[in-house]
This record gives structure tokens, C-alpha cells and sequence, in this order.
């Protein structure tokens, strides 16, 4: 790393360029945008000179340590840092950087101890003069395990509530098998056709949760793929309309409106069902009174690119204003009626992957409003 030695940061910190020791490297102080100060990088930065001694030792590592830069400085670094694997044994015993062998160039990151037990990920570069040189400087990353024990517990949460949701449907679908195999004969034809309607009702809600699984891990690692297509929306929304009082739920329990010269849509048809799907599952489920849908033209984006913007409200009670930044996060629950919590994350994932927003609020009647936006989307030949 270059570190510029006119900055009063760099002073502190002890880290000041080092006169050239190869043809062709600049002396003095870095131009301007190169030099980088310590305590401005994220993660925790320690270095360590020819002797092994610590010339750098960063804001954010004596924030992860509790070790003041001041008092590290000068320090050997096994002192400055007292490792320990999650065995006990002393880490800079073990990696031994500057008497290991030659063509080591530094450590991969792990899981290590500080002092007190707390855990600390660490990586470690070797900086040598030459490939198989002497050890010139030895640089250490210093990062805290919370981002990552965050997403271990999300991956457990995830797994807990597959389990959770799995279990029940699947019990269902055993007893019910099992039920008909042994005792055929007994039952009625009525008594046999409520049991396979149970068993494949049960079987469509395993098939949901998979598909659920899928999209999420397509959405987190980037792979949703969006196959866009003339969609009519209004024709899409009357049809998940049609479905619900179908359904059981009375018709005057819908409001469309649906406003003129919507502009041409290329989009997903089977994600706009999806996120349709959803949203108005919420609506009937979650809320109350008069489900209002309304479609109608906009600028999706600031370059003024045509768009369709559907809007989703009821008249229930709403969502409380300080669970309004969680709604589209995995596991949100807007009550206890069921439900996995990850509909919302994943049409928040679908909508993106169009191009669009999606936004939660609270509607004119005072439940909760998803609107969201999609851009035109058309192909270039289209254009």
C-alpha cells in the first residue's frame, strides 16, 4: 500500500512511505488521489516492518481489538495482536511468516481468537522483496464476524422455516396415503375424493414453497431470469381477480381501475403473475374492506422512460410505521396468519430484476398500498 506522508493520519498511525528500495520506484510523498489514509479503509489494517514490528495499526483494527493505535505501534506483532486459532494454540507461533518457508505469500482468511474469546476474521499478506526474498513487510486484514454470523443465522432461519412449512403438508400427505392404501374399501367415493383433494392441495403448497426456495436463491446470487413479452396487465389482474371470487370471495370485495393509453409492456408474464399474485393474496389475507387496484401510465426512471405503475390497497389496518423499512425482507410477517414471510422479498427481487421499484405505504383509506413500477421494457428494434 502507498501511504502519503504529508497527511497527519498517516503520522499517528506510523505509516510513511518508504524510501525506494527497487529501480524505478518514486520517492517522497503520493500525488494527489493516490496516498490513502488508514482510517479511512472499512476493515481493520496492522502492518508490520522488515523486524517485525508494527508501523500501521488503523482505526477500525483498534476499534475491532480494543487495542489503542498508539500503544501498538513500535510493538512486535504477536504482541500487538495475540492470535489464537480456535484450538488455543498462538497463531503467529504456527504461520511464523518471517522464518516459514520462502514461497509462502501470506495467509488465507479465518477464523481466529483475540484476547477474552472474541472472534476476529484475519488474512495476512507477505510482502517480500523479491518471489522468494526476505519478509519486507507483513500486512494483516482484520475483519468482525457479525455481517457473517448474520447470514449464518438467515441460513438458519431459512432452513428452520422450509422444516416448519414442509413439515405440516407432508405429514398431511402421509396420513392421507397411508389412510387410503390400508382402509380402501371402507370409505366412500365422497369420503376418497375429499382425502385426494386434501393430498393434492397439500402437495401444490409443498410445490409453492420450492418454487419459493428457487426464485430466492436465483434472486441472491443474480441468476433471475427475466423473459420478456408482450403482457396485457389489466387482462393479468382480472384474471387473479376471477380466481379469488372464484374462490369464495365476493366480487364487490375488488375495485379496478384501470387508466387509458397504457403504454406497450414487455415483461415476464409468469413474474407478473407472481408478483399480482402476491400482492393481492396480501390484500384479501391480510387486510380488509375493498381491495383497490389501480393501473396506470408513468416515468419509471429519471430519463423519462415510459412505464406501468400498479397499485395494490385495502381498507385493513395497515402497517405500523416502524416495520415499514422490513417489509420486503426475508421472514416479514404482517401478522400471525400464516405464511412463510418471503413472498414480499421475492417480488421486491422480481421487480428489480425488470428494471423497476416497488414501494409500501399507507393507502387513502388507511391500509397498506404496494405500488410498484415496471419500464416499458421494449426491445431495441421496437424502439
Amino acid at each position: 500500500m502507498t501511504v502519503g506522508t504529508d497527511s497527519p493520519a498517516h503520522a499517528r498511525s506510523g505509516a510513511e512511505r518508504p524510501a525506494p528500495e527497487e529501480p524505478g520506484e518514486p520517492a517522497g510523498p503520493a500525488p494527489d488521489g493516490v496516498g490513502i489514509d488508514p482510517d479511512e479503509l472499512p476493515d481493520g489494517l496492522v502492518v508490520a516492518d522488515a523486524t517485525g514490528r508494527v508501523v500501521c495499526f488503523n482505526a477500525a483494527a483498534s476499534r475491532i481489538t480494543s487495542v489503542p493505535g498508539g500503544e501498538a505501534l513500535g510493538l512486535p506483532l504477536e504482541q500487538a495482536l495475540p492470535l489464537e486459532d480456535l484450538k488455543g494454540r498462538r497463531w503467529w507461533t504456527l504461520t511464523d511468516p518471517y522464518g516459514g518457508l520462502a514461497t509462502r505469500r501470506g495467509q488465507p482468511e479465518r477464523n481466529l481468537l483475540l484476547p477474552g474469546g472474541r472472534e476476529v476474521l484475519v488474512s495476512a499478506r507477505y510482502v517480500r522483496e523479491h518471489p522468494t526474498g526476505p519478509v519486507r513487510r507483513v500486512v494483516v486484514s482484520l475483519r468482525g464476524t457479525e455481517a457473517r454470523r448474520r447470514t449464518e443465522r438467515s441460513h438458519a432461519e431459512l432452513i428452520a422455516t422450509v422444516a416448519h412449512e414442509l413439515r405440516s403438508p407432508l405429514t398431511s400427505v402421509k396420513g392421507f396415503t397411508a389412510t387410503l392404501l390400508a382402509k380402501w374399501e371402507r370409505f366412500t367415493d365422497d369420503q376418497k375424493r375429499l382425502m385426494l383433494e386434501t393430498v393434492d392441495a397439500d402437495a401444490n403448497r409443498v410445490t409453492r414453497l420450492i418454487a419459493e426456495l428457487l426464485d430466492i436463491s436465483r434472486i441472491d446470487s443474480g441468476r433471475l431470469e427475466v423473459r420478456r413479452q408482450p403482457v396485457d396487465i389489466a387482462a393479468a389482474v382480472g384474471r387473479h381477480i376471477q380466481a379469488h371470487t372464484t374462490g369464495g370471495q365476493s366480487p364487490d370485495r375488488f375495485f379496478v381501475r384501470v387508466q387509458p393509453q397504457l403504454p406497450d409492456l414487455w415483461a415476464d408474464p409468469d413474474k407478473v403473475d407472481q408478483i399480482l399474485g402476491n400482492l393481492l393474496e396480501n390484500a384479501v389475507r391480510h387486510g380488509e374492506g375493498t381491495v383497490t387496484i389501480e393501473v396506470a401510465p408513468t416515468c419509471a426512471t429519471t430519463d423519462g422512460e415510459k412505464g406501468t405503475a400498479v397499485t395494490v390497497s385495502d381498507e385493513g389496518p395497515g402497517i405500523p410505521e416502524e416495520s415499514m423499512g422490513r417489509v420486503f425482507t426475508r421472514f416479514w410477517r404482517g401478522s400471525k396468519r400464516g405464511g412463510t414471510g418471503l413472498g414480499l422479498y421475492i417480488v421486491k427481487g422480481i421487480v428489480e430484476a425488470h428494471g423497476g421499484t416497488i414501494t409500501v405505504g399507507r393507502g387513502p383509506r388507511g391500509g397498506a398500498e404496494f405500488r410498484f413500477i415496471l419500464p416499458v421494457g421494449a426491445p431495441a428494434y421496437l424502439a
